[in-house]
Order: structure tokens, then sequence, then C-alpha cells
């Protein structure tokens, strides 16, 4: 995988107004080398998605009902893979979601084994990656897809 400093930029343009305001954002979730040290420990990983239908491109409530059903998804299948692979790193779609307002910088994370940076946060290019492992990223007019990854030891 490659981690690029492009694509951890683009965080900080703050589009998602979570920049400096959370735990698992940049520049909190630590600087893009600290994140490669991190990512080069695994040798495996899992890719998956959630794709939903859209009415239209302004569809923004199918938007967020789709976004909770992919992060529940994704933090119930960590809790089954961490059974067997204590050691994952499960980097998701967004930034994390898990209290209705972080704690950063005034107070250490709530649930620091729970929370979950994006993958853009550690760098890396999402439709890359799924090109690169022969998945879909774009499914066509009307379709949003939100995809996050959990790398293995």
């Amino acid at each position: 995988m490659i981690l690029m400093p492009e694509v951890r930029d683009m965080c900080s343009v703050n589009s998602c107004g979570q920049y400096d305001k959370n735990w698992s954002c940049p520049p909190a979730c630590g600087t893009l080398e600290e994140c490669r040290r991190q990512v080069r420990a695994y040798h495996t990983g899992i890719l998956v998605q959630t794709t939903g239908e859209l009415d239209d491109s302004f569809d923004y409530e199918a938007m967020i009902l789709l976004e909770r059903k992919h992060k529940k998804n994704f933090y119930d299948f960590r809790a089954i893979l961490a059974e067997d692979y204590p050691n994952l790193l499960a980097l998701g779609a967004g930034a994390c979601t898990l209290c209705k307002t972080c704690t950063y910088p005034d107070a250490p994370c709530r649930f620091p084994e729970k929370s979950i940076s994006s993958m853009e946060a550690y760098g890396l290019l999402v439709n890359q990656i799924c090109t690169d492992n022969g998945m879909l990223y774009y499914y066509g007019p009307n379709t949003l897809t939100y995809t996050s990854c959990y790398l293995l030891k």
C-alpha cells in the first residue's frame, strides 16, 4: 500500500469538518510516517464496501443512512475479526463517530480501543486501493459506496 501525502493533505482542507477536531483524524492520528510504520506491520487485509442507491445526487438522507449502515457493519465485523486477530488495524470511511462530541484536544479519547481512523487519514487513495485489488469503486449513476479495510497480522 502506498500512503500518499497528497491524500493526507486533502484532510487539511477540512471539507468534513473534523480536521484537528477528532482523535481519529489528522493531525491527532499521527504523522504520515507514523501511519506508514503502522501499516508496514501488516501483511494482508480485507476490503469491505457498502453500496446504496440514491434518488439523485442530492439525496442526503440516503447518504447518511448508508454511512450509518456501513459503519455499523464495519464495527460489528471488526469485533468478530478481533477474536482471531486482536492486533488488527481497522481503517474506516470518514472520521470516528463513536462519541457525539470528540474529546480532542482537551482530554484523552474515551474509547481508544474502538476508535477508527479513515483510510484517507492514513494517506490511502481509496479508488486506487480498490483498483489495485480488483474491486470497483464506482457502481454507476445515483449510487454511493463506502469503502473500508482491515489490516491483519
